[in-house]
């Protein structure tokens, strides 16, 4: 019979074993038991419906997980066993780690993006207002990228009263997360008024730099006002979520953060259509206004009431005038009838051949209203006779 060998010695064996059998596994499973160390490491475990398996994934591998462990979330771990012989037991190395059923940086992005918004960085009540005229605007991109040339370009045709200053930033790669956050902190100490931060289009790993905490941070912290302008329209980054403003591509970040010239040009144009149409409309009315007081002054001048009493004393007088001659010839006219009244009634002009004026009772009668036994008096300019009727005849 073999002599015994000591636990250590069969620790040792099994970690061998284990360890040369199986030093690249792919294997899924659900976490628990999730630490993150203050040393950078990861413990955890994960399981299925009948076993565990430990697992750690060490700090030097973390900087590749794109995504935060959670407990309960089912994952694909690639690694190799390791036995820690003190205790006899194994555990899994993890090198890489990537969500069961779904990419590790869509993860990510969805697990910072609903962290952000639970701390506030999306609120719109956070968000600063663009300056209408900006003076000086900092470009926070790569110096060798087409994004740099693309907004110069659009800014020399759309408004060229303005300072652009650079910042050199690293927009991919590892330490790309760090620098853009440098830049950004260092382009809000230049005292500008708009903060451009972007690239141009690439793949989701190309622009993930724009997806760090880090650097939503560094934006949500800034006091200058923001534009994240990273990839294409149809690119959405935790950037332009947190950011004041968010522009589909660079250069239309230029056209957002600038005036148009020649829409300037139309709108002065306009504006001076507008005063020259006001000019005349002020003009005419203060016209107006002058010929009103004019009219006025004319009718309420010394001159226009000395005229108008001029005229109604001239109407007075030809009104008197008028009155006096009807007065006068009224009368005349009276005169002249007394006087053919009296003419015609004078007894001495009555006196005419054999014809005697009859009065009866003092008054004078006519021939045929006297009866007989009447005693009538017969006058003539020198006599007068009575007698008394004894007979009438009628001719």
């Amino acid at each position: 019979m073999n002599a015994p060998i000591t636990v250590t010695s069969l620790s040792t064996q099994i970690k061998s074993l284990i360890e040369t059998t199986f030093m690249d596994v792919y294997v899924e499973g659900e976490i628990s038991n999730l630490t993150y160390h203050s040393s950078g490491h990861i413990y955890f475990s994960i399981k299925d419906e009948k076993s565990t398996i430990s697992c750690v994934m060490f700090r030097g591998n973390t900087k590749y997980l794109k995504f935060k462990l959670e407990v309960g979330l089912k994952i694909n771990i690639r690694g190799s066993l390791t036995v820690y012989t003190p205790r006899g037991s194994y555990q899994l190395i993890c090198n890489r780690i990537e969500p069961s059923g779904q990419g590790a940086l869509a993860l990510a992005y969805e697990q910072l993006k609903e962290k952000l918004k639970q701390k506030g960085y999306f609120d719109s009540s956070f968000k600063k207002t663009l300056p209408r005229y900006p003076k000086k605007i900092a470009l926070v991109t790569s110096p060798t990228g087409a994004a740099i040339q693309d907004m110069l370009k659009v800014a020399n045709h759309r408004w060229n009263l303005v300072e652009f200053i650079l910042v050199p930033t690293l927009v991919q790669g590892e330490t790309a997360k760090e620098d853009i956050a440098k830049s950004i902190k260092y382009a809000d100490s230049l005292n500008c008024d708009i903060m451009v931060v972007g690239r141009g289009g690439g793949s989701l790993e190309d622009l993930w730099a724009f997806n760090e905490e880090i650097v939503a941070n560094a934006i949500y912290e800034a006091k200058t006002p923001v534009i994240s302008a990273v990839g294409h329209e149809v690119d959405f980054l935790i950037s332009d979520f947190v950011a004041d403003v968010r522009a589909a591509t660079p250069s239309n970040a230029i056209e957002i953060a600038l005036p148009d010239t020649n829409e300037h040009r139309i709108y002065i144009d306009t504006l001076t259509q507008d005063f020259e149409n006001r000019l005349k409309n002020i003009l005419y009315s203060k016209e107006q206004n002058i010929v009103h007081l004019k009219r006025m002054y004319e009718q309420n001048s010394i001159e226009t009431k000395f005229n108008l009493i001029s005229s109604e004393i001239k109407m007075l007088k030809l009104s008197f005038e008028n009155r006096f001659s009807n007065i006068i010839n009224s009368c005349q006219n009276s005169v002249n009838l007394l006087k053919n009244s009296f003419e015609h009634n004078n007894p001495k002009n009555k006196h005419k051949k054999g014809f005697v004026q009859i009065s009866k009772d003092n008054k004078i009668v006519e021939l045929e209203n006297i009866n007989i036994g009447d005693n009538i008096s017969l006058q003539t300019p020198t006599y007068i006779a009575t007698a008394k009727i004894e007979n009438i005849k009628k001719q």
